[in-house]
């Protein structure tokens, strides 16, 4: 039996954190903080559901993040 793949690590970082800031801003900050993918998203986007370790989306109104989630 193959062995069950381990999922890479990802930052320890509170999502939360990114809600209010600048769009362009925050992606930096997560990409800093070590989060190889960032998403950017417009409100109400149909998007894939799938979780992948060490993505982070923004949900971008009016140039700010509005929501952050992982996966």
């Amino acid at each position: 039996m193959a062995p069950v793949p381990t999922p890479p690590a990802q930052p320890d970082d509170a999502p939360d954190s990114y809600v209010g800031l600048d769009a362009a801003g925050a992606e930096l900050q997560a990409r800093e903080r070590g989060w190889s993918t960032v998403r950017s998203l417009p409100p109400g986007a149909i998007i894939t559901m799938e979780y992948r370790a060490g993505r982070l989306n923004f949900e971008v109104r009016d140039g700010r993040v509005a929501r952050c989630w992982k996966g």
